[in-house]
């Protein structure tokens, strides 16, 4: 076998062996060791075995990824997410389908501090489903708008995705952060208005809450929304300021939320040791799969496959739009069996030498990547997000009922999409106003 057919043999049996439901870092770590072995050596393939994760590990920009999980996780465990759900009821809750947009907008703001849409799924299937389907709401628009506004936490930064991401590109992670605030917003605003749209012309998907709220229980429920939004701004606001970078934002926004904790007196030593346990382990999942990511891309690079596979489809197709698009097919089909970071890793070495022959702005296709792969999570017959809700509710509601229900936010995701790639001023206005 020559180069190219022991590189192709790579990915196919990385991709066999992913759908048997192994550990996609070690798929990946094991696939790459025997690539490099049969293109090079046995000696070779040890030696950057033991290399790589070292290196890789020692990248002073990966201290972000374990500093925003704490953050995240600390943010949970001292409750500064808690009511959410309640106050964003209060403030738009009035509207057409205002229970459903309430979970859009909570969503969006816990799961941008967790960095889990599938966490967050599994948090607001016990929290706002139960809540909505008590007000009278459809079933499938209830548990949709659960599935589909927990992944809105992945465009929303603090954004695991992005961070690596940048890492893998070589893209500034502070670009990609403020890159992603108007597209975030974008996906929650073009949810609600569906959500709106379709309760006014159908009130029985949605009833109107009636509930009147007075000022003190207005006033209570800004006192319990305001540390996450606080969190969040000052960490985006320091790096927008140029303040201290994003690698250093990770470990203030660790700090920062400790310190509103400890202001709520809310923060036990209970919670911290609980943080730091599933920040390690949210951490070492991270890096496993990285590290076999790298050791994967060091294989392709050998191979000469992403070389190839860029001049070849540069020779045939010149439309950026059509290389986009397929791209976008590769990756929801991918979304709709495998985690976000690991298709995201497993993807990068192919994908960019074919995106740097076309000249394509790599913040711009970030964006557009996150977007993509969040839709996979809600894409049947597989959407993780869609089986994390039915694992939660039980036989409340059936499967069909909640794809039923996440089909019309993939609609509303694919507009949202074709305007990110038909306008990249979205995507790039912030970013080219921060440089």
């Amino acid at each position: 076998m020559d180069r190219l057919e022991i590189g192709i043999a790579g990915i196919v049996i990385s991709l066999v062996l992913i759908a048997l439901r192994m550990q996609v870092g070690v798929v990946l770590g094991i696939v790459a060791f025997g690539g490099i072995a049969a293109i090079t050596t046995t000696g070779a393939a040890w030696g950057i075995l033991t290399a790589i994760p070292a290196n890789f590990i020692a990248q002073w920009s990966l201290s972000a990824v374990p500093m925003f999980l704490l953050m995240g996780y600390i943010a949970a465990q001292a409750g500064l997410t808690n009511g959410l759900f309640a106050s964003a009821r209060i403030v738009v809750g009035r509207i057409p389908g205002g229970l459903a947009s309430s979970t859009v907008v909570a969503s969006a703001l816990f799961a941008s501090a967790s960095g889990s849409s599938v966490a967050t799924a599994a948090a607001f299937s016990r929290i706002a489903v139960p809540e909505m389907l008590k007000s009278g709401y459809r079933p499938s628009l209830a548990t949709g708008s659960v599935a589909a506004a927990g992944t809105l936490g992945s465009l929303i930064p603090p954004s695991i995705l992005l961070i690596l991401y940048g890492i893998f590109t070589d893209t500034s992670i502070g670009a990609l952060f403020v890159a992603g605030v108007i597209p975030g917003i974008l996906s929650a605003v073009a949810y609600i208005a569906m959500i709106t749209i379709r309760c006014m012309a159908n009130p029985e998907l949605g009833p109107v809450n009636r509930a009147t709220y007075t000022r003190d229980e207005k006033w209570a429920a800004l006192r319990d929304i305001w540390p996450l939004p606080a969190l969040i701004l000052g960490v985006l606001g320091g790096i927008f300021a140029g303040i201290f970078s994003p690698t250093e934002a990770g470990a203030i926004g660790a700090g920062l939320a400790v310190l509103i904790a400890a202001l709520r007196r809310s923060l036990s030593g209970k919670a911290v040791l609980r943080a730091l346990i599933e920040t390690a382990e949210g951490t070492a999942s991270i890096f496993i799969i990285a590290i076999g990511a790298t050791m994967f891309a060091v294989f392709m690079g050998l191979s000469g496959l992403p070389d190839a596979l860029s001049g070849a489809m540069l020779d045939h197709v010149s439309s950026t739009f059509a290389i986009i698009l397929a791209i976008a097919v590769i990756y929801v089909l991918l979304g709709m069996f495998v985690d976000s970071v690991s298709i995201m890793l497993l993807t990068i070495p192919i994908i960019q030498p074919i995106l740097n022959g076309l000249g394509v702005d790599m913040v711009w296709f970030g964006i557009i990547a996150i977007k993509l792969l969040e839709i996979g999570m809600i894409t049947p017959p597989v959407g993780l997000n869609v089986y994390v809700i039915r694992s939660a509710l039980g036989s409340e509601v059936s499967l069909g009922e909640i794809f039923k229900g996440t089909s019309w936010f993939i609609l509303t995701d694919i507009i949202t999409l074709l305007l990110l790639i038909l306008f990249p001023a979205i995507t790039l206005f912030l970013p080219g106003i921060m440089q």
